[in-house]
C-alpha cells in the first residue's frame, strides 16, 4: 500500500453516530407506536363500552315504560296491514297507494302516548333516534310501529319497512348491543330491547341510536396529541443519546483509529528497524470505564506482540520464498526429465504416442517414459512411487534413470525390473517403493512383453473396437524387498490397436461426496471416441475427470499414456500400364511374382488371378471408352487377423462402382441368365473383402485376401 493511501482516513459510508441515532429513532418509533396502539385501543374500548351500556339502559327503559299490550296491538295491526299490501306497493312504500293501508293509526290516542314517550326519552337523554319496530324474522323484514322523531325529514311513519338479516333479528330479540358505523347517519351506538314475542315468532323491540360522531372526533384528537408528544420525546432522546454516544464511543474510537493509522505509517517508515517504532496505543489516555477502555489496553498489548510477530513473519516469509523458488526449480527439473515433446518420434510412422503428468503437489512421485531400445523395439514405462512431495520425487528420479539405463542395455522386462529392484532396495531407509508397468514392443511384428509390478491394469483397444481392461496377476511392487522375481506376459498388437496405461490417480480421483472416479467411468471416457488420437483421448479423459471431481482438491498425481500401434510401414509394390486387354499378361505376371515370394498357396493364387483379371478387363473395356488411359495395380502385405494381402486397382476413367451391380441368379441355367456380372460376382465370392471409393476423380477398388 502506498504512503498516500496509508495517510488517508478510511472512508465511512455511515458513522457510528448516525447508526446510533437511527437505532434510537427506530426503537423510539416502535415503542411509541406500540404505546399509541395500546392507549388508543384502551381509550376506544372504554368509550365504546360506555355508549353500549348507555344505549342498552335507555332501550330497556323504553321497553319497561311502554304499554306492552298497546305495542302488541299496533304491532300485529301494522304487520297484518303490511302483509295485505302487494309487492309492487311495498317497492313504492313512499307513495299514497302504500300509505293508505296504515291511515288512521297515528290519530289514535294510545298510539300518540307511545310516540310522546319516545320523544320525551329521546330529548331528555340526548338520543339521536328512538323508535319501536315489529320484526318478522321469517320474511326478514322489520316495520316501524312508532318513531319518536319530530322532524319531517327523518320521521318514519307506521308501516315503513326495511329488510333485515337473521343475525340482526337475533340481536334485537336477544338484547345484544354493538357500535355500528352508518354511512348515511354517521357513527351510531345502536341497541335494542324486546317488548313482546308473538306466537308466530314475530316480535317487537324498542331501538335506540346514539350519535358517536363527537366521540370519534375525540379519538382522532387523542391520536394526534399522542403522536405530537411522541415526536417531541423522540427528538429530545435523540439529541441526548447522540451527544452521549459521541462522547463515550465515537471520540474514543476515533482516537483508536488515528493511533492505528499512525502505527501503520510508522511501521512503513521503520520496516527494517522495529526497535524505533513508538508505542502508539499506550499513550491514548482513554478512560471511559467500559469495553472501549479495555480495547485500548488490548490494542496496546497487541501492538507490542505484533511488532515481534511481523519481525518473525518477515524471516519466515523470506525462508518460504526461498523454499518456493527451489521447489519451482525442482518442478521444472522433474518436468524436464519426462519426455514432453510431441510427436515423440516424428520420423516414425509405425506408432504414435502421447502422455501427461499432473502432480498433486509441486513435485510428484508418478512418472512415465518411452524410448527406443533399438530401431525395432520400443520401451514403455508407467510408474507410481509411494508417498508424495520431495521424497517421492527424488525416489522417482532414481527409479526412472535405473529403468531406462538398464532397458537400453538389453534384456526382458522381468530382468530389467529385477536389477532395478535390487538397486533401489540398497539403502532404502525410507521404505519407499514404486509400482511399475514396463513393456517392450517389437515394432515390426507388434509382439510385446510386459511386466506389471503392482501397478494398475492396462487398457487395450483393438482396431475398430472398444477399450477394455486387461486383468491378470501382478508381481509385487519394485523395492519392497531384495531378490524379487517378476512375472512376464506376452501380448500381440495389430495395426490400429491402442494401449492406455495410467496411475492410480485416475480411478481414485475423488469428488466432494467422497466418491471415486473408478475404472468404469474411466472406460466410459475412453470409449466416448475410441478412434481419437492419443492426445485427444487423454484430453477427453482429463476433461471427464475434472467434471467429476469439481471443486474437490487433487490428492494424488494424475499420469496417463496412450500408444497407438500402426504396424510396419511398407512401400506397396506398384505397376502402371495402359488399360488394355493386351496388358493383362503383364499384370498377372506382376501379381504372381509377388505372390510366389510370399509362398502363397496355389488355391489362393488362382483365386486372386481370376479376380484381378476380371476387374482389370472391366477397366480396359469400360473405364475410358471410347478413349484410353492408364490403370495402376498396387500390392501391399498386411499383418492382421483378417487379411494378409491387399490389392488396389486405380483408374481415372468414368465413375463406376462394380459393387453396386446386382449379383446374377446362379440358380438359373446359362441360357436363362442375363449376360454379364458373373466375373465380378465370382471375385466378390472368392475375396475376403472388397471396397470401392471415388476420390480425386479416380476409381479406387480394393480387394483383401487371407492367404494362410
Amino acid at each position: 500500500m502506498s504512503e498516500e493511501k496509508r495517510n488517508e482516513a478510511p472512508k465511512m459510508r455511515t458513522t457510528i453516530s448516525k447508526k446510533a441515532l437511527f437505532s434510537i429513532l427506530l426503537i423510539a418509533f416502535v415503542l411509541g407506536f406500540t404505546a399509541i396502539v395500546i392507549g388508543y385501543n384502551v381509550y376506544s374500548n372504554t368509550m365504546d363500552n360506555h355508549y353500549r351500556e348507555n344505549t342498552m339502559n335507555i332501550a330497556n327503559t323504553i321497553s319497561a315504560l311502554v304499554d306492552r299490550e298497546t305495542v302488541e296491538k299496533y304491532g300485529k295491526l301494522i304487520l297484518s296491514k303490511y302483509r295485505e299490501t302487494t309487492q309492487e306497493e311495498r317497492d313504492h312504500q313512499e307513495e299514497e297507494s302504500y300509505r293508505s293501508h296504515f291511515e288512521g293509526i297515528e290519530e289514535s290516542e294510545d298510539y300518540q302516548e307511545i310516540r310522546t314517550l319516545l320523544t320525551k326519552i329521546k330529548e331528555q337523554n340526548g338520543v339521536t333516534y328512538a323508535y319501536i319496530m315489529v320484526i318478522d324474522k321469517a320474511n326478514q323484514v322489520c316495520i316501524y310501529i312508532a318513531d319518536g322523531d319530530v322532524s319531517e325529514d327523518t320521521y318514519c311513519a307506521p308501516g315503513v319497512w326495511e329488510t333485515i338479516e337473521d343475525d340482526q333479528a337475533d340481536s334485537l330479540l336477544g338484547g345484544n348491543k354493538a357500535i355500528i358505523p352508518q354511512a348515511d347517519f354517521g357513527w351510531l351506538a345502536s341497541g335494542g330491547s324486546p317488548i313482546y314475542v308473538a306466537e308466530d315468532g314475530t316480535f317487537a323491540s324498542s331501538i335506540i341510536d346514539i350519535s358517536m360522531d363527537d366521540v370519534m372526533l375525540d379519538r382522532r384528537m387523542f391520536l394526534l396529541d399522542y403522536c405530537i408528544i411522541l415526536l417531541l420525546v423522540v427528538a429530545v432522546l435523540s439529541i441526548i443519546m447522540t451527544w452521549a454516544m459521541r462522547r463515550q464511543v465515537v471520540f474514543p474510537l476515533n482516537k483508536l483509529a488515528k493511533a492505528a493509522i499512525n502505527y501503520s505509517n510508522d511501521r512503513s517508515h521503520h520496516e527494517k528497524d522495529h526497535a524505533k517504532m513508538v508505542q502508539h496505543f499506550a499513550n491514548l489516555n482513554i478512560h471511559t470505564g467500559d469495553e472501549i477502555e479495555n480495547l485500548s489496553y488490548v490494542m496496546s498489548d497487541m501492538e507490542t506482540q505484533l511488532a515481534g510477530y511481523i519481525e518473525n513473519l518477515t524471516r519466515v516469509t523470506a525462508e518460504k520464498e526461498r523454499i518456493g523458488a527451489e521447489l519451482n526449480i525442482a518442478t521444472q527439473i522433474q518436468a524436464n526429465m519426462l519426455p514432453r515433446i510431441f510427436p515423440a518420434f516424428p520420423d516414425r510412422k509405425d506408432f504414435d504416442i502421447y502422455a501427461t503428468m499432473h502432480p498433486a503437489k509441486e513435485v510428484g512421485g508418478d512418472f512415465y517414459d518411452y524410448f527406443l531400445i533399438d530401431d525395432d523395439h520400443l520401451g514403455l514405462v508407467m510408474a507410481d512411487v509411494s508417498g508424495k512431495g520431495v521424497p517421492a520425487a527424488l525416489f522417482m528420479v532414481i527409479a526412472k534413470t535405473l529403468i531406462k539405463n538398464r532397458a537400453q542395455m538389453g534384456g526382458t522386462p522381468a530382468e530389467i525390473l529385477g536389477y532395478v529392484n535390487n538397486q533401489l532396495c540398497d539403502g532404502n531407509e525410507a521404505d519407499l517403493f514404486v509400482t511399475v508397468w514396463l513393456a517392450i514392443v517389437e515394432l515390426s511384428t507388434g509382439k510385446g512383453v510386459s511386466c506389471n509390478a503392482g501397478h494398475e491394469h492396462p487398457v487395450l483397444c483393438r482396431n475398430n473396437g472398444k477399450y477394455e481392461l486387461i486383468v491378470y496377476r501382478h508381481s509385487p511392487a519394485v523395492a519392497t524387498f531384495e531378490g524379487l522375481r517378476f512375472r512376464e506376459r506376452e501380448f500381440q498388437l495389430y495395426p490400429g490397436d491402442k494401449l492406455f496405461v495410467y496411475t492410480d490417480g485416475v480411478p481414485e480421483a475423488t469428488n466432494s461426496q467422497g466418491e471415486f472416479f473408478g475404472s468404469e467411468r474411466m472406460l466410459m471416457a475412453l470409449n466416448e471416441n475410441p478412434d481419437a488420437s492419443p492426445q485427444k483421448l487423454l484430453q477427453t479423459v482429463r476433461g471427464d475427470l475434472n467434471a467429476f471431481v469439481g471443486s474437490a482438491p487433487q490428492f494424488d498425481d494424475i499420469t496417463m499414456l496412450c500408444m497407438v500401434y500402426k504396424g510396419p510401414v511398407e512401400t506397396p509394390l506398384s505397376l502402371t500400364v495402359e488399360a488394355s486387354v493386351d496388358n493383362l499378361p503383364k499384370v498377372l505376371e506382376f501379381l504372381d511374382a509377388h505372390l510366389e515370394s510370399l509362398d502363397c498357396p496355389i488355391k489362393a493364387q488362382m483365386q486372386l488371378d481370376v479376380a484381378i483379371e476380371e476387374l482389370f478387363v472391366n477397366i480396359a473395356h469400360y473405364a475410358y471408352k471410347p478413349g484410353t488411359g492408364n490403370a495402376t495395380i498396387q500390392l501391399e502385405k498386411k499383418t492382421s487377423p483378417e487379411t494378409d494381402i491387399v490389392i488396389t486397382l486405380i483408374d481415372s476413367g468414368m465413375a463406376f462402382n462394380p459393387l453396386e451391380k446386382a449379383d446374377p441368379d446362379v440358380s438359373l441355367s446359362a441360357e436363362e441368365r442375363q449376360i454379364g456380372g458373373l466375373g465380378i460376382y465370382m471375385a466378390k465370392k472368392t475375396m475376403d473383402s472388397m471396397t470401392y471409393e471415388r476420390r480425386d476423380n479416380k476409381n479406387i477398388l480394393q480387394v483383401s485376401k487371407k492367404l494362410f
